[in-house]
């Protein structure tokens, strides 16, 4: 299925397409098949894109909380509008990841608006939102979320001027022209910046938060579903929630990034 493969390979360049055919053969090879079918190609786009998998042994407790965590990430990947679709989530632990929630775009855009950011960061902090509201604490998990979040976040204010507080201004350093580094602004509006980044993190978390407490029984079916089965496809995560793919931005939607959880 080509057109499938495309939209799980958006962003990708010649030279990454011809890397994945190599590896979906080498997978071929591998079970003395003649010909490289779908399921090879979707095992070397996981591979590429997730990391080879471990073989870690995790108690029950542990993977209980990956689950809930996946399972946040992937429903709000189908509740916020705008959000990519949802390829497929995993507690099989890939690369330096315990359990991956994959989104991609369907083709390659450039251009992104705040309501899509704001959707990536809502998103981001599934995991997170779904241990604090199942468990009351939160774990380690979130870690590479939270950098994600900081990182558009900050983007948002001092690069794309989305923040009122701030105003339509550019704050960024691109360092050219300089040996030495020097921030283009005041400490007053670096403490602005960091409150405003600090309230857009905020105010996404209890967006994430909300969405999974009036969502809970399709949580809870989601992680069961993830417990019984380690892996969960596009097909198989919307019977099981019930759910349709994300609606879309009631704006004009403008560029997607390319997005692995």
């Amino acid at each position: 299925d080509l057109e499938l493969i495309a939209g799980q390979t958006a962003g990708m360049v010649g030279a990454d397409l011809r890397n994945l055919a190599n590896e979906a053969a080498l997978g071929a090879a591998r079970i003395g098949a003649a010909t490289v079918a779908m399921a090879d190609f979707v095992a070397a786009i996981e591979k590429t894109l997730l990391g080879a998998e471990r073989k870690l042994m995790l108690s029950p407790r542990d993977r209980e909380q990956i689950a809930y965590h996946e399972s946040g990430h992937a429903l709000l990947g189908l509740l916020v509008p705008g959000a990519d679709p949802v390829r497929k989530v995993t507690i099989i632990p890939r690369g330096m990841a315990l359990g991956v929630t994959v989104q991609s775009p369907v083709d390659d855009r450039f251009n992104y608006g705040e309501d899509y950011l704001r959707a990536r960061i809502v998103g981001a902090l599934g995991g997170r939102a779904a241990e604090h509201l199942v468990y009351g604490v939160v774990t380690t998990g979130a870690e590479n979320d939270l950098q994600q979040v900081a990182r558009v976040a900050h983007q948002m204010v001092v690069r794309w001027g989305m923040s009122p507080r701030i105003g339509p201004l550019n704050y960024s350093d691109d360092g050219e022209g300089s040996w030495v580094r020097q921030r283009p602004y005041s400490e007053a509006t670096a403490t602005l910046i960091d409150e405003e980044v600090k309230r857009i993190a905020e105010e996404c978390f209890e967006r994430a938060t909300r969405l999974l407490a009036a969502n809970r029984a399709k949580l809870d079916a989601l992680a069961h579903e993830l417990l019984e089965r380690d892996s969960l496809n596009e097909d198989e995560i919307l019977r099981v929630t019930g759910l349709p793919a994300a609606p879309p931005l009631a704006a004009t939607t403008l560029s997607p990034i390319p997005a692995t959880i």
